[in-house]
């Protein structure tokens, strides 16, 4: 047994090469800073706060839902058991550097006729054994274990940065389905509103078209108005529905009423400042923050790793089989002293002639690992792209909003205004079904420009890579 620990531990020593080649850190594949022009908020300060999630979706109710979905969104789950998978995975490669050692109890018994040997009674035997082996262990004298140890190990990162780009993704799905949901609402009752005011405008017209002050074709045309806000009220009901669909879809749980409730009553987009205020910093703080930056770079050093197992494979092979304990033709001598025996089998394997197999192999992998460098670099551009597009519309969209505004409270003034005068009997009624329309319309617009607006926000946060915290 001391011959046996002796013949498996020795050649640990021997163990310590790698074949895996340095890996050079890339250079950004786009510009220092973000560009700069009117279009752009301001870009080049450093960030001096660190955002958590809470910290950035201020809402209660968001926090909630955003709550639900991290506890029972479906794609989640499945990306947090890869990360398991993977983990496991990288448990049993790395496990192949040592040796596998059993313990074995065995019974043999045979019987061969005599005239094989030259004899005329049969030859019996009868044997007992019980030992520890350890078999086909091969020793890594080139690293190619521990390179796909550390591709696998570089798989099970990539994954939990993947899970965590999931997560990220996630929230702002969900905080962005609560924001048309409230977007839709609070179109709703615009249209809701307007349906009434209509109603009340064409009942008035009807009345003095009986007194013979209006006509019929006034009447027409405040019944289109009306028309008109009725199917929008058909409309945004049946989008406040699917928002609310598919934001259970989204947090994969039915949403208790209590939520719902809360929901129901939340004062709509207006309610204040519903997010912080965000500071991009430079384009080198993404590698940090990204979580599929860093998924992406994981993958490279793992492609990189796979090298150095191609590169073994052209290199001699050790494999060891041993084995150790005793032996006897009668179970009552097993432990008996004399009754020792071991084995001890060392195998060299030398690739002289595989037909370019190592060398087709070997390119695989180079290749593989050029395409990972591409995919890394186009995981930074495509970062540096979304701040960068987040950023304009950022400044665009709080210019877009107030303007729009401005058109709203022009329009409501315009309504009123030739909605006196025709009751007055100085104007048509067309005035006041261009006043009206352009109202409605200008309010729809407002409604809309806020949502992406608040929109843009989380869909800036979640190109800086969440909370950095």
């Amino acid at each position: 047994m001391h011959r046996l620990v002796g013949a498996i531990c020795l050649p640990l020593a021997l163990c310590g090469c790698s074949l895996i080649p340095h890996l050079e850190p890339r250079k950004l594949p786009v510009a220092a800073a973000y560009p700069g022009g009117p279009a752009f908020a301001t870009a080049e300060a450093e960030p001096n706060t660190a955002f958590g999630w809470r910290d950035f979706f201020r809402d209660p109710v968001t926090q909630d839902l955003i709550d639900l979905g991290l506890a029972n969104n479906r794609d989640l789950r499945v990306a947090a058991l890869n990360i398991q998978s993977a983990q496991a995975s990288y448990a049993v490669t790395r496990a192949s550097l040592f040796p596998t050692i059993d313990a074995s109890f065995s019974y043999t018994q045979s019987s061969t006729p005599g005239d094989v040997y030259g004899s005329t009674s049969p030859q019996r035997l009868r044997e007992y054994s019980f030992g520890a082996s350890a078999v086909s262990w091969e020793l890594d004298l080139f690293g190619r274990i521990r390179s796909e140890a550390e591709q696998s190990r570089q798989t099970y990162l990539s994954d939990i940065d993947t899970r965590r780009s999931t997560e990220l993704s996630l929230m702002a799905q969900i905080s962005s389905a609560y924001l048309s949901w409230l977007a839709d609402c609070e179109a709703l009752r615009i249209a809701e509103s307007t349906v009434r005011a209509q109603s009340e405008s064409t009942r008035l017209t009807r009345a003095k078209a009986i007194t013979g002050t209006s006509t019929d074709l006034e009447v027409a045309q405040a019944e289109v108005t009306l028309r008109t806000a009725q199917v929008s009220v058909a409309q945004y009901t049946r989008q406040v529905g699917q928002d609310l669909d598919q934001i259970v879809l989204l947090v994969g749980s039915p949403i208790p009423d209590s939520l719902v409730g809360r929901m129901r009553k939340a004062p709509g987009l207006d309610a204040g400042a519903r997010f912080p205020t965000l500071v991009a910093g430079l384009p080198a703080n993404l590698l940090v923050r990204r979580p599929d930056i860093r998924a992406a770079e994981h993958t490279l050093i793992g492609a990189n790793a796979n090298i150095g197992a191609a590169r073994a494979a052209f290199l001699p092979q050790v494999t060891l089989t041993a084995s150790g304990g005793t032996a006897s033709s009668n179970l009552k001598r097993l432990f008996r002293p004399g009754q020792a025996s071991w084995s001890f089998e060392p195998d060299i394997k030398l690739p002289i002639f595989d037909a370019g197999a190592n060398l087709a192999n070997l390119d695989i992998a180079e290749t593989q690992k050029r395409i990972e460098a591409a995919n890394y670099d186009k995981a930074i551009q495509s970062a540096f792209h979304d701040v960068s597009d987040a950023l304009i519309a950022r400044s665009t969209y709080v210019t877009q909003v107030g303007a729009q505004q401005g058109l709203v409270d022009s329009y409501s003034r315009y309504a009123t205004l030739s909605t006196a005068r025709f009751k007055a009997g100085a104007d048509t009624y067309l005035n006041v079904l261009v006043a009206q329309n352009a109202l409605f319309s200008a309010q729809l617009n407002l409604v809309s420009y806020r949502l992406t607006a608040a929109q843009n926000l989380v869909t800036l946060y979640k190109a800086l890579g969440g909370g950095w915290r």
